[in-house]
């Protein structure tokens, strides 16, 4: 199988369907050449194959030869060699992973420069200022990104000759100056990297080639891939395409456009475009740039013939598409198209406004409704319930509305400085003149980004969108200098706070109070779409504590409580005390009178929690951690014996918190094997709950009551704490003629448990999975431990496709999900299955509780949006993958 495929190469299959061979970009590029037929710079694309072969054996054998082959074939189609004297063909190096990961990888321009061809583009283009502003480009990109030259002496020596020549614009420079630049350009090279910089083409390419193959594995790649969940072993593939240039004349110019508005989800299409300019200067955001109504004053002709091929894009991929795209003296090129990436509001309504229909005569199109939920993510649902300013202030500046949602934070002007203040634990905004793809450490960690030029493509409002980071960009009233920037008179220096709102653009000085968003209509629309879907299959829960979070959750459309935990409400702070006088009791009547008035406050806490949930299950787990937790720290009160002493209540403390302490609390003396202990703390929760549904009932409410023990790992565990509560429960519904369905289950936490389900379900009406514990004991991993230490270093290096506390994936955990409920359904068919771990809210764990046949998720109340739409969405996915 080779390597290389141009773009017009006839594959079995339409192109587009073959991301995994021809990466996103290259995918899309042959799609448009050999398919729609789009006016498109001949080219061909290195696979994601090459890439692999590279990463793990260095150069593949046989590719330089295709490389050849491809750059003959190129040379004919174009009438031009590769860096001939006379009349060179330059070339573009472009990576294209199958997943998009914008500005992530490396790209180098103009290739096939050199001392002698840089004349031959001047003689044959007529036009010496161009052919040498191209040649500065290239050795800059080339010695930075390929021989490993820092790029600020380029950035400076530019910014020295512009202002010496009198120059207010780059194209204000002359030839003279860029031939010069040219010449201490390749010194900075030989100076930085200890090399010249190469004059034959060939070898130019082959080193942008592997400068590509190697960004896959830079540090700024793997960050991002991390983020975006991408898998490490994808590999990138690389695309060499002929140069068409935007910057030989005023007939010239570049641009990307949008054949939608990805801020809004506006059925207009929307862009940036310079005239006389490369890609760069529009992506980077070091010229600000004008939209596509300017374009059409400058270019109507070829305005009119850009919005058409936005309309074939749209109708083909049935999407909105992001494009690139170049004018070269009066003719349009189509450079890059791709689905474009586009804010959570703008992605709910584009979602529904294309199952009403788009596009007109041949290039009439639509979706269905199961298609429309299949388009919005979670981070779509997030992004729309961002935070708001809750209130006005003075606006300091303002900017393009680039990224919605406010932000409050600290100002730092660097990644570095940024990242460092978050590590402290501080809120930031980083202030930026520009973002470049050496800047997304401090934009993973930022609250805001806020820039002071660059358009609503550049680098940081792409990103920050993905990301769902509030942004704004083209703030251009903020001049920076060092570590402070000015408005006008004021002064706003590190480490002081700004707001920003990315839904208005504005930048306000000092701390705004945030309120939070309200959703558009289409969220809602999608969601009910969502729930129609998901009906009878997978039901959602939510994981409350409170009368108040269970209220939230049944409005975010929560279907019932999947875990109470009783032992938030002992931690309250008029509870503590009583919990501790239970622990340090001496005698049982001591005891007895602790837990009595215990009852009386878990039974108004379950009254509560009940009422918001009428109509609806309601789980509850019966007491689960180690008493411990109840007490002061061991050390704290040994430190404090021993420098101030203690009183007679705080030795008894210390005395009992020794006598419960334990090495491992974890796998320790919790769950059910308290209830083993101290049996009648049990007890008291039972009654506690079975009393508040008595109260409810008489004021003729409706509680589904579901009890469950933690922890239990053997048959023999469950049937004795069962006994408990049963006898409760006689107690309670003596003489009722309608006794209430009160179910019992337990939580399956451990491998144990999992793998003798089939036992444990004899005496179980339901299982619910705690995934949170499962993935400790399965992996022996300390969650409170790892996470912060030990994980990024696992994810980085590949030993870990993904965080196992975030995401459950088919082997280890997932196979144990799938077995536990296999057995425990083959035991007793009636058995409901649920989880509740923090994994009950992440979408591509559901898609496996789903495929494992569980009856619903649990998750956290701000999740369950994103649950309804994740149950929906693997239901429809688990149908296409069997249709």
């Amino acid at each position: 199988m080779p390597y290389v495929y141009a773009f017009d190469h006839k594959h079995r299959r339409p192109p587009m369907e073959m991301r995994d061979l021809l990466g996103g970009k290259g995918a899309n590029l042959a799609e448009m050449t050999s398919v729609l037929k789009l006016p498109v710079p001949p080219g061909f694309t290195i696979s994601t194959d090459a890439c692999r072969a590279y990463m793990e054996g260095g150069w593949p054998g046989n590719l330089d030869d295709e490389i050849d082959a491809h750059v003959a074939k190129l040379e004919k189609a174009m009438g031009r060699g590769l860096g001939d004297p006379s009349d060179p063909l330059l070339v573009s190096v472009r990576s294209g992973a199958k997943a998009s990961m914008p500005g992530m990888m490396d790209t180098v321009l103009n290739l096939g420069l050199n001392d002698k061809s840089v004349k031959g583009l001047a003689a044959s283009t007529d036009d010496e200022r161009f052919a040498y502003d191209s040649y500065r480009r290239f050795i800059a990109m080339y010695g930075r990104i390929v021989m490993g030259a820092d790029g600020h002496p380029f950035d400076e020596l530019f910014e020295q000759v512009k202002k010496s020549a009198g120059a207010a614009t780059d194209h204000d420079l002359g030839a003279e100056p860029l031939k010069e630049l040219c010449v201490r350009y390749k010194e900075i090279v030989k100076e930085q990297t200890g090399k010249p910089f190469p004059q034959q083409p060939l070898k130019q390419l082959r080193g942008a080639i592997e400068a590509v193959f190697k960004s896959w594995n830079g540090a700024r790649a793997i960050a991002y891939r991390m983020r975006e969940r991408i898998p490490h072993e994808l590999g990138t593939a690389v695309n060499v395409q002929a140069m068409v240039f935007g910057n030989r004349d005023d007939q010239s110019g570049t641009g990307v456009g949008f054949t939608r508005d990805a801020a809004t989800g506006e059925n207009e299409p929307y862009g940036d475009f310079l005239v006389n300019a490369q890609g760069e200067d529009v992506v980077a955001g070091i010229r600000n740039t004008q939209d596509l109504d300017d374009m059409k004053r400058v270019f109507p002709e070829i305005h009119a013939e850009l919005l058409a091929i936005f309309d074939r894009l749209e109708a083909h991929y049935r999407d909105m598409c992001d494009t690139e795209f170049t004018i070269e003296q009066g003719k349009l090129w189509m450079l890059q198209t791709r689905v474009g990436k586009r804010t959570g509001a703008a992605a709910l309504k584009m979602a529904v406004d294309m199952t009403k229909g788009s596009g007109k005569g041949k290039n009439r199109w639509k979706i269905t409704r199961s298609e429309a939920v299949m388009r919005v993510t979670a981070e779509n649902l997030d992004a729309v319930l961002h935070p708001q300013f809750s209130g006005k202030g003075l606006v300091l500046a303002t900017g393009l509305a680039a990224s919605p949602g406010a932000a409050v934070g600290k100002v730092y002007f660097t990644a570095d400085a940024a990242a460092d203040a978050a590590d402290r634990g501080e809120k930031v905004i980083l202030v930026r003149n520009e973002t470049s793809p050496e800047d997304v450490h401090g934009m993973m960690v930022a609250e805001g980004i806020l820039t002071a030029r660059g358009g609503l493509v550049s680098h940081a409002a792409v990103v920050a969108r993905g990301w769902g980071t509030p942004a704004i960009v083209g703030a251009e009233a903020i001049k920076i200098r060092g570590t402070s920037f000015s408005v006008g008179d004021t002064v706003v220096n590190e480490g002081d706070v700004i707001s920003i709102d990315g839904s208005f653009g504005e930048v306000v000085l000092g701390e705004m109070e945030l309120a939070s968003g309200e959703p558009p209509a289409e969220f809602h629309t999608i969601l009910e779409w969502a729930d129609k879907i998901r009906k009878g299959k997978l039901a959602v829960r939510a994981n409350a504590d409170t009368g108040e979070d269970a209220t939230n959750a049944r409005e975010l459309g929560a279907e019932g409580i999947g875990l109470c935990r009783t032992e938030h409400m002992f931690l309250a702070q008029d509870r503590l005390p009583i919990m501790r006088e239970m622990i340090l009791a001496d005698t049982p009547d001591r005891e007895q009178a602790a837990l009595e008035k215990l009852r009386v406050a878990q039974q108004h806490d379950f009254e509560e929690i009940l009422e918001a949930m009428d109509g609806l299950p309601v789980t509850i787990r019966l007491l689960d951690p180690p008493l411990h937790e109840f007490l002061p720290s061991v050390q704290e009160l040994k430190i404090k014996e021993a420098t101030e002493g203690l009183s007679a209540e705080e030795k008894e403390l210390l005395h009992v918190a020794e006598n419960w302490s334990e090495h491992n609390p974890m796998i320790g003396t919790r769950g059910v094997r308290l209830g083993v202990v101290k049996p009648g703390l049990y007890a008291m929760q039972v009654r506690a709950l079975l009393d508040a549904a008595a109260t409810l009932r008489k004021q003729k409410k409706h509680p589904i009551v579901e009890i469950m023990i933690p922890l239990t790992v053997t048959r023999e565990e469950m049937a004795l704490a069962r006994s408990w509560v049963e006898e409760e429960i006689a107690e309670a519904v003596k003489g009722m003629r309608n006794k209430p369905e009160i179910t019992i289950g337990t939580m399956i936490e451990t491998p144990r448990a999992a793998l003798r389900a089939d036992e444990i379900a004899e005496v179980s009406d339901f299982f619910s999975f705690g995934t949170n514990d499962l993935t400790q004991l399965t992996f022996g991993f300390s969650r409170d431990d790892v996470e912060s230490r030990m994980m990024p270093v696992y994810l980085e290096r590949g030993l870990l496709k993904r965080n196992p506390f975030e995401t459950i994936d088919k082997t280890g955990v997932g196979e144990l999900v799938h077995h536990g409920a296999k057995l425990g359904r083959e035991t007793n068919k009636k058995l409901k299955l649920g989880v509740c771990g923090e994994h009950g809210g992440d979408p591509e764990s559901i898609a496996l509780f789903y495929d494992a046949g569980l009856d619903y998720v649990s998750c956290s109340p701000y999740r369950v949006p994103i649950a309804r739409l994740s149950a929906a969405q693997a239901i429809i996915g688990t149908a296409e993958s069997t249709a």
